[in-house]
Order: C-alpha cells, then structure tokens, then sequence
C-alpha cells in the first residue's frame, strides 16, 4: 500500500479549481465546519481549503492530504489558518494502519478525536466502507464525522454517473468516483446521522455527474 499519492495532472486541475470554487461550496464548507471543538481530523485536505473555515473553538487540526502538490498548498495554508494545523502526506488508510492514528488511540479503543472531517473525499478512496468504519474508531463517544461529498443520484443522473465511473472521471479526477451511496456507509459504518441534506451547487439541467452535495453531522453513539 503506498502512503502517498503522484498524481500531477490531477494537482494541476485541482489547485486551480480550488482556488476558484463558487460561493455555494465556500458556504457549504462553512456550514460543515461550523460548531466543531477540540481535536479534529480531516481526511483529505486538498490544497488546503477547509482552514479558514475553522471556528475558534477547534484545539487542533490534524490533516491528511496523500497527493503530495496538493499537501505543499496545504501546509501554507496552514499557516495561515486561524487554528494549529498540522498536515500529514499519506493517505488515510496508511494514517489509520502503520501507526499514524495509534498516538490518538485510547485503551478502551476510542480514538480521541472529538471529529472527523470528510470533505469531497470519501469518493475517491478505494474502500469508503472500511475507511468510515476505521474512522468511526478514531472517534470518541458522542464524537461527530461531517461529511461533504458527492453522491449517487437516480434516474437519468444515475446513468450519467455509471457512465462517467466506468470511463474517463476516475482517471481525470483523481480516482472520484461520483456513483457511490456514502450515506449508506455512514450509517453502515455504526454512525447515528443526526442531520443531513442534499443540496444542488449547480443547475440541476447541466449534464455534469458532480452538480448534487450531500452535506451532514453523523454522530458516534456514546454507548459504542
């Protein structure tokens, strides 16, 4: 299992989409950070977006972005951020299974993040299943994941999806994947969903597979 991620087009593309993401995202990325506190993981980082977002009340960030362009854009915008930041190069799974989570772990087995921040990432991870149940332990009781992420759609939606999936989107867009039922693994995952909604950033007419949001706060019940 490699730890990091070469993907130069891909951080190309998305440096620049980034840098130019609509005010709909940005509110979105907002929203789902708001009212977070203390120890927070964020899988995913990119160029480092999310920071700004932080609310004061976060003690610290631990962000984990594998493409290692993207994770140089980053670690300035770490500096920058209102909070501690701290960027880790690897992948998530590499973070959970090689000793990276294990400094969080507790000897009741409950990590002790107090959150977990997903942000257009569960789709492009090989195994979203496995990857949000080892989430799941990284957090303590009562602790939340936030998720931003596209998701499956029905209908002629759908169909765009499957199509773009089997074809060309992976391959542009670093390994996203725009068909994938992400709420189902949340819940799968052991997570109680205690709000959730999907929310259009684009005309729902334009023939793109990623124009549909699933933003929401899912909760790792304090009995497990």
């Amino acid at each position: 299992m490699s730890s990091t991620v070469d993907n130069p087009f891909f951080a190309r593309l998305w440096t620049v989409m980034s840098a130019h993401e609509t005010e709909a995202i940005r509110r979105l990325r907002r929203e789902n950070l708001a009212g977070l506190h203390g120890r927070v993981l964020e899988v995913g980082a990119g160029t480092g977006t999310n920071f700004e977002f932080y609310p004061d009340t976060v003690t610290e960030v631990v962000a984990v972005e594998p493409e290692v362009r993207l994770a140089e854009h980053a670690v300035k915008a770490a500096a920058a951020a209102p909070v501690p930041v701290t960027v880790r190069t690897e992948t998530v799974e590499h973070f959970m299974t090689t000793g990276g989570a294990g400094q969080f772990d507790t000897p009741g087995g409950a990590g002790q993040f107090d959150a977990v921040v997903c942000s257009l990432v569960l789709c492009s991870v090989d195994n979203p299943q496995s990857v949000v149940r080892q989430l799941f332990s990284l957090l303590r009781p009562g602790g939340e994941l936030r998720y931003l992420e596209h998701i499956a759609g029905t209908g002629g939606r759908a169909r765009l999806q499957k199509v773009a999936d089997a074809t060309f989107w992976p391959r542009l867009l670093g390994n996203c994947h725009t068909h994938r039922h992400t709420e189902q693994s949340i819940v799968g995952a052991g997570f109680t969903v205690a709000q959730a909604r999907r929310e259009w950033t684009l005309p729902r007419w334009l023939p793109l597979p990623v124009a549909e949001f699933a933003i929401g706060r899912a909760v790792r019940p304090a009995s497990s």
